[in-house]
């Protein structure tokens, strides 16, 4: 009887434990970290959760975005993406272009938002249309 429990508590210790590295691979925090050191594009979102923000990762940059709901001709979609950075300091190398690339790719997902950059994002753009 007691080997027959210690094989089972053997068989839930290795269920847990394949289930644990299962959920480390698919973490999304991770895979992140990871696109954030290879300097990548990684986003991660709930396209159905409009109260979750939504982050991002380019050229070592963190970035996060606020979804704001609002009405179209049709439905309710989200209308408005408040992007800043969480960290300032990590917008070194951050170009024009590269900002271009990351709105097209947050309205690939929201054709119906606007993109609105928060401070000190929002200082490069004017200075760039100036």
């Amino acid at each position: 009887m007691i080997v027959i429990l210690f094989r089972l508590l053997i068989l839930i210790a290795l269920v847990l434990l394949v289930y644990t590295i299962y959920q480390y691979y698919r973490n999304p925090e991770r895979k992140m970290q990871i696109a954030k050191a290879k300097e990548d594009f990684y986003i991660v979102d709930e396209p159905t959760n409009s109260k979750k923000n939504i982050q991002f990762v380019y050229k070592n940059c963190l970035f996060e975005g606020e979804k704001y709901l609002g009405t179209t001709e049709d439905s309710f979609e989200v209308v408005n993406i408040s992007v800043f950075a969480r960290d300032p300091g990590e917008l070194g190398g951050i170009r024009r272009d590269d900002l271009y690339f990351i709105e097209k790719e947050l309205l690939i997902r929201y054709p119906y938002a606007k993109i609105e950059w928060k401070h000190p994002i929002n200082k490069l753009l004017l200075t760039i249309i100036e």
